[in-house]
């Protein structure tokens, strides 16, 4: 398991900042990747949610990687090991100098997962195909049924940036007022609020509902245009996270209900905006299961056990 640390002081946030890429990189067109399908320097890898839809038809070239084996460990609950990361990027055929293109379907909820992965092993030069599988399949781009071929690589990771994982203890000294930092809760309203505890038909659930004290409410989705499922322009973001009071001046935790959509939020703050950000993967099935920590429900909904 990657040792997780602390958040840094704000004199260290914008060194930090500094090693996003920078927001007209951090993002490519469909356009572009379609010209880009035979460069040698680039790899084009499909993180999608639903079962099958990268056998029905991926983008020619594209790689495959199942974020519930390929990305987590299937045993204990935590992403890949150090180990397991090289041995993903060695099947791929990557080095540390290939750009990444990483898409999937919802808007690249674990494509987004898949970048947060991959910059936390260290690979700098990852990028998301904005707008995603919904978006290139809306233009008529081509797809392709060939399996995924490449000669492997024999990647090796050479750092690890633990400061873009928090962990409970780190949510919770934010929360008591212990921390400097501020929390972002991208669920639903419902989520936040306590109405609901998850989205229905899910399977990862916590027995309390609600949102960790002093998190503000930001749904995902409010940061994509809802035609397109491409990011908003960089000035609206912004206006989007400045009037729930996050602007950058402090370090900031990204969650949700298990780390994926919140990666999504933790790319927009950490990749467009340069903020300081930390996405917990644990999220609310780690903190509303938890014993003794602290919770708001302005819901004032009770578990059942049902």
């Amino acid at each position: 398991m990657i040792p997780m640390k602390s958040f840094l002081p704000l004199a260290a946030c914008a060194l930090l900042a500094s090693r996003a890429l920078a927001a007209e990189d951090a993002l490519v067109t469909t356009a572009w990747t379609e010209e880009n399908l035979n460069n040698d320097d680039v790899r084009v890898v499909e993180v999608s949610v639903e079962p099958g839809v990268y056998e029905r038809g991926h983008i020619p070239g594209a790689a495959h990687v199942r974020w519930h084996t390929d990305l987590v460990d299937t045993v204990r609950r935590d992403i890949v090991s150090r180990e397991e990361f090289e041995a993903l990027a060695s099947r791929l055929g990557i080095t540390p100098e290939t750009t990444v293109l990483l898409y999937g379907d919802k808007n690249n909820w674990f494509a987004a997962w898949a970048a947060w992965v991959f910059t936390l092993y260290g690979h700098d030069d990852v990028r998301l195909i904005d707008g995603g599988r919904g978006k290139w399949e809306a233009e008529g781009r081509p797809l392709s049924q060939r399996p995924f071929r490449a000669r492997p690589t024999e990647y090796e990771v050479t750092e690890v940036r633990e400061e873009l994982r928090a962990a409970l203890p780190e949510v919770v000294a934010v929360a008591e007022g212990d921390r400097e930092g501020q929390l972002v809760d991208i669920r639903s309203s419902d989520e936040y609020s306590g109405r609901i505890i998850a989205p229905a038909g899910v399977a990862e659930l916590a027995v309390r509902a609600g949102h960790v004290p002093g998190a503000v409410n930001v749904p995902w989705g409010r940061a994509v245009d809802p035609e397109t499922g491409t990011f908003l322009p960089e000035e609206e973001l912004r206006a989007l996270y400045a009037a729930e009071g996050i602007d950058g001046s402090e370090p900031v935790i990204t969650y949700c209900r298990i780390g994926e959509r919140s990666s999504h939020t933790w790319f927009a703050l950490h990749h467009l905006l340069g903020y300081d950000v930390a996405n917990y993967d644990g999220s609310w099935t780690e903190y509303g299961n938890s014993v003794g920590v602290p919770i708001e429900n302005p819901s004032g909904s009770v578990w059942t056990g049902q």
